[in-house]
């Protein structure tokens, strides 16, 4: 298989840079990553869905090199998700394109997937089920309370974030942490570590990085070119979602998919990963790619 290709696309909004392997021609596969992360993290998946005729590609979402921060500032997941819409566009995405995404690319995802224009045919969502559809009332309060005291000790750098400055200028001591802390135990994962390096190597990528964390937590409104897609980042998907997580995830609990097939829409699917951590398509890309192509019925 050959290696993916580095190519650069100039959307209204903001020049991205992707990784595109497989066909021209092929069933566009829209690969978005998450945080602490990069399009690198497809790297395992990539070639499997190439060699089954799909044209994969994964962008370096905004603020992740080799694209750069966003001119407009904007990292609201309407924002986001308009980048994704405007490039469907132009790769000419069809119909039948399918957007997985993991961890923010899947926040992005689950609110395409809830938006009634959305271009994309189908939705996989990796390491975070659309947050609607966490069933609590099914669980005793003091299950939801200890449930929630281990989210938020898991969560801490969500707050951490909230800081000034601080972030930003020591986000290199954070990401290995996450890594290790959110991977199987004894998972090897400093070549990962070096990529989402790599992909933040001056302080505006990383305060970029940090920002997707304040636009969420703080409200803001997202800026006029993207305030009607922002609506829809947490209403449940409209149209069929395949949910997959990792048993072993250490930033989500695997706890919170109970019941949640129960809110999504008819034919979809929620699924764990035997011996995935939080970064399943790097931990089990046999399995994740078996699990996506039975969903989207490819032989």
């Amino acid at each position: 298989m050959a290696e993916p290709e580095l190519v650069e696309f100039e959307l209204p909004h903001l020049r991205m840079t992707a990784l595109d392997l497989g066909p021209e021609d092929g069933r566009l596969a829209l690969c978005v990553h998450g945080f602490p992360d990069s399009a690198h993290s497809w790297r395992l998946l990539a070639p499997m869905l190439a060699a089954k005729g799909f044209r994969v590609v994964a962008p370096f979402t905004r603020g992740y090199a080799p694209t750069g921060p966003a001119p407009d500032g904007d990292y609201h997941l309407g924002a986001l998700m308009s980048d994704l819409i405007d490039l469907h566009k132009q790769l000419d995405g069809g119909a039948d394109a399918v957007l997985i995404g993991h961890d923010w690319g899947c926040f992005t995802a689950n609110g395409l997937a809830a938006y009634p224009g959305s271009p994309f045919g189908a939705y996989v969502s990796m390491a975070l089920p659309p947050v609607r559809a966490f069933d609590n009332a099914r669980r005793g309060l003091a299950q939801n309370l200890k449930m929630s005291a281990i989210q938020l000790r898991r969560s801490w750098y969500v707050l951490f974030f909230q800081l000034p400055y601080l972030p930003e200028r020591i986000l290199h001591r954070v990401i290995p942490r996450l890594w290790k802390d959110w991977s199987p135990p004894g998972t090897d994962v400093g070549d990962d570590v070096a990529r989402t390096q790599a992909a933040l190597p001056t302080l505006a990528h990383r305060r970029a990085a940090v920002e997707y964390y304040r636009a969420m937590i703080r409200f803001t409104r997202a800026s006029k070119p993207y305030a009607g897609l922002h609506r829809f980042r947490f209403k449940l998907p409209r149209t069929p979602v395949l949910v997959l997580h990792g048993e072993q995830d250490g930033a989500v609990q695997v706890g919170y998919l109970d019941g949640a097939i129960d809110a999504l829409p008819p034919g979809s699917r929620v699924q764990t990963i035997s011996g995935a951590g939080h970064f399943l398509q790097v931990d089990q890309p046999d399995a994740v790619c078996a699990a996506i192509l039975d969903y989207l019925k490819v032989d």
